[in-house]
């Protein structure tokens, strides 16, 4: 009997694994290379406990919108549109593509660094190159569903490889333990720690979770429980790998540069200063994942646009044009010369100031049991929702009042 249940549990939770993967390549996306280095490099190991907390919290959001997907079938926009009036609705879909166009910041100016650092490639005509190359990933999705995943998946896998190999050289990590216990050092620390959270929490992938796990919707409470119990063991997973890769950027920065006094201005100065540091092996490690990175996260944020637009709206573009639009202000960026790693932690910024509004509506929506039937959140689990809301929204106007009066 045992031998005839485990095999169709395990085949059960097969068909669920993969959405976390996709999500989790988000989280490792350009923007995270030049915040969680930079804060490494500026302030050694001062800010590792930021990013753990991050990662915790992500796998906390992005389950909660897994399970809006499996327990009503619908994604997070499609609810919010049927469940909120129409202005509300507008506004969420506004910021909502403003997000979008700051992902695609961080993922195109990655990238293109990345190709210039490899082939030389100057920067406008590899964030065209980069174009090209996401719309192919892309065009797998949604109807190659499991192969589109694959491909994410083995791009995560390049990050990871990149960012271990680097930490491997670096030796004993002498004090990394200190920056568990949480504290910031400046209004600096403070916008390095801001940039951390939304390059961590990424709102855009909380839209778009409840869109991948919601072709696993059932109304059979078995099937229910059993999708929800892989959707967990899917974000455990593949936020955890993606947690593992962030600490050990803000390891890789620390060990490398807080001490050596290299320049570390830039994700080019980080670069050069990896290959005298630690070899030309760690240099190339560091661009190839840069690369798989802004690569993967670019195809992901434009799919994310797509549920956005879709959900909210009930229309849809073509790919191509939505590629276009997202792509502008990174080109802008680009041709007005303007520093790429700087764009790249101001776009985490802005990054963080989209995560409430689509945190909120998700917390609202999953406590209301007229959504969620008898898989309606409790108390517990709301109010933590409502708390980290809070604490986001709350860092967001704090780093704003700090930037306006100077």
């Amino acid at each position: 009997m045992v031998g005839i249940t485990m095999p169709a549990r395990l085949r059960s939770a097969a068909v669920v694994m993969g959405p976390a993967f996709v999500v989790a390549v988000a989280y490792v996306d350009p923007g995270n290379f030049a915040t969680n280095m930079a804060g490494g490099a500026t302030h050694g190991y001062l800010l590792l406990w930021v990013i753990v907390s991050a990662s915790l919290l992500a796998m906390f959001v992005q389950y909660q919108s897994a399970k809006l997907g499996i327990v009503t079938g619908r994604n997070l926009p499609e609810l919010c549109r049927e469940h909120y009036p129409r202005p509300v609705t507008r506004l969420l879909w506004v910021q909502a593509e403003l997000v979008a166009m700051a992902t695609d910041l961080a993922e195109f100016v990655g990238a293109a660094v990345a190709l210039n650092l490899l082939f030389g490639v100057p920067l406008l005509p590899a964030a065209l190159i980069t174009a090209v190359v996401s719309f192919g990933i892309l065009a797998l999705a949604p109807l190659r569903r499991r192969r589109f995943e694959s491909v994410i998946i083995g791009l995560l896998a390049i990050v990871l490889g990149g960012f271990l190999y680097q930490t491997l050289h670096l030796g004993p990590l002498t004090g990394a333990a200190a920056g568990l216990v949480p504290g910031f050092a400046g209004v600096d620390s403070v916008l390095l720690a801001t940039g951390m959270l939304g390059a961590t929490v990424m709102p855009h992938v909380i839209y778009l979770h409840s869109a991948l796990t919601q072709r696993h919707h059932t109304t059979s409470p078995d099937g229910r429980r059993s999708a929800l119990r892989a959707s967990r063991t899917d974000i455990v997973v593949a936020l955890g790998i993606a947690g593992l890769v962030n600490v050990s950027m803000l390891v890789v920065a620390a060990g490398a540069f807080h001490q050596a006094g290299a320049p570390r201005e830039s994700l080019e100065d980080m670069h050069s200063g990896l290959g005298q540091l630690l070899g030309p092996g760690a240099a190339l490690a560091f661009a190839l994942a840069l690369l798989a990175s802004g690569l993967a996260a670019s195809s992901v944020g434009t799919y994310s646009g797509q549920v956005i637009m879709e959900g909210y709206l009930r229309r849809r573009i073509p790919l191509w044009l939505r590629r276009a639009v997202t792509m502008a202000p990174a080109l802008a960026v680009l041709s007005l010369g303007v520093d790429p790693t700087k764009a790249l932690v101001l776009s985490q910024v802005v990054l963080s100031f989209g995560i409430p509004f689509a945190l909120v509506p998700l917390v609202l929506l999953a406590r209301r049991a007229d959504v969620m039937g008898a898989a309606v959140n409790r108390r517990g689990v709301t109010a933590a929702g409502a708390v980290a809301a809070l604490v986001i929204s709350g860092l967001n106007l704090f780093l704003l009042f700090r930037t306006v009066t100077g």
